[in-house]
């Protein structure tokens, strides 16, 4: 029961409508400051008017550009757990999973298979289709990206996912009390979060497929599980292997990774498989190995009260 966990602190509707407030305030702001005096520095504070991403990596270098985008997530996943901790009286394992303690092998095995399966499809599309991708690969500049990439992006990843199915999902799950509103909600959100990404500029607004069913795989999984780690891991293994393996001018990654993608983009049906070939697989897999049942109960189903919650915790 993961959404019941939101019990196990301070629950009232209040506490997490301010929540949503002060702490995307408090990210973006706050969040945003070392970004804001280095581009000042840089002269290049008119890129954040346009929101330009490539025009502020330029002037910043790519690196450092990435540093300061994923400090943002770092700031903000500070500010969620602060806010969670001081307003909500609740647990850093409650808010993460419905077990007795956060599983790290779930976090492990999810993040190990999805890399596997994306470093095996990039070198696939490489081998392919050679001459979309151009060799990228400097030693001093590659290592510095993946120092920032190891340490910054599972930050970065996680701010959404606790942000996303963690804190929304628990506390619309309370206010509404069932399960399916808030997995359309977040997942939706989700989606449309990533409508200002340069490759939706590009590629147009079809993208939003790809990340409107990404958003609802996170939360299936979230729910099907009843906890945040298997999302966690399997988010962090697809930037991460996105930030190092191939960059293109068009994307939110810009970095110096080891491809880059020079293909004209084009929107195809490709966009397509991921969202109802591979996820729908990856859910059968997972389902296999934990054991899923109850698949309509756990992911539409009723939230029970506090006074429900409680009575069955205590036996």
């Amino acid at each position: 029961m993961y959404i019941e966990q939101a019990y196990k602190g301070l629950s009232e509707s209040w506490r997490f409508i301010l929540g949503v407030f002060v702490v995307f305030g408090a990210w973006q702001i706050f969040g945003g400051i070392p970004l804001l005096v280095a581009l000042i520095a840089s002269d290049a504070a008119g890129t954040l008017v346009t929101g330009d991403l490539g025009s502020m990596s330029e002037a910043l270098g790519s690196n450092t550009f990435l540093f300061l985008m994923l400090l943002t997530f770092a700031i903000g996943l500070v500010c969620l757990l602060a806010y969670v901790a001081l307003v909500h009286k609740q647990s850093v394992t409650s808010l993460t999973t419905s077990r007795k303690k956060i599983d790290w092998s779930r976090i492990f095995y999810a993040f190990g298979l999805w890399a596997s399966i994306s470093i095996a499809l990039i070198f696939l599309d490489i081998w392919l289709a050679p001459e979309d991708y151009a060799f990228n690969f400097k030693l001093v500049p590659f290592l510095i990206l993946a120092a920032i990439s190891i340490i910054f992006i599972p930050i970065q990843t996680s701010m959404e996912e606790y942000f996303m199915r963690g804190y929304l999902m628990q506390g619309l799950g309370i206010l509404t009390k069932n399960r399916w509103f808030p997995l359309v909600f977040t997942s939706l959100l989700f989606g449309m979060l990533h409508i200002f990404n340069p490759e939706v500029e590009k590629l147009g607004y079809g993208i939003l497929v790809f990340y409107i069913g990404t958003g609802f795989f996170l939360g299936i999984l979230t729910l099907m599980d009843e906890g945040l780690e298997l999302a966690l891991g399997f988010h962090a293994a697809n930037n991460l292997t996105a930030a190092l393996l191939v960059t293109a001018d068009w994307t939110a990654f810009q970095t110096d990774s080891v491809y880059r993608d020079i293909s004209n983009p084009v929107l195809g049906w490709d966009v397509l498989v991921p969202v109802f070939v591979i996820f729908p697989l990856l859910l059968w897999l997972f389902s296999k190995k934990y054991k899923w049942r109850n698949w309509k109960e756990r992911l539409t189903g009723k939230v029970l009260t506090r006074e429900e919650f409680l009575s069955q915790e205590n036996g």
